[in-house]
């Protein structure tokens, strides 16, 4: 599933940014979905996920409280709003697909192409 995000930018610490993550194609609807990020100097980890319904989210620590995942299969788009960002959420989102269903806490990136991303820049 051809995925393309989009809303990064620069904002100073303690603004807001809502990221998308389109997808083309019709399984969207059918698969967890996950947002990643790649902080420099850092392997890319996980910040949320959704399950397929979006009736189940899972977040990292530091996301939890700041950042609300969300989903709208009509429109086969995903959403990550992120409030009270701090300099240390700077780097690169990614949105992936990954095997996340309710019921459970296991989140496992699918394999498959990654995306370009798009880059976050907090500063202080």
């Amino acid at each position: 599933v051809p995925l393309v995000e989009s809303g990064g930018g620069s904002v100073q610490a303690g603004g807001s940014l809502r990221l998308s993550c389109t997808a083309s194609g019709s399984t969207f609807s059918s698969s967890g979905m996950g947002w990643y990020r790649q902080t420099p100097g850092k392997q890319r980890e996980l910040v949320a996920a959704i399950t397929s319904s979006g009736k189940s989210t899972n977040y990292k620590k530091f996301a939890k409280g700041r950042f609300i995942i969300s989903r709208d299969n009509a429109k086969n788009t995903m959403y990550l709003q992120m409030n009270s960002l701090k300099p240390d959420d700077t780097g690169v989102y990614y949105c992936h697909p990954v095997y996340y269903s309710e019921g459970s806490t296991a989140v496992v990136d699918q394999p498959g192409y990654w995306g370009q991303g798009t880059q976050v820049t907090v500063s202080p």
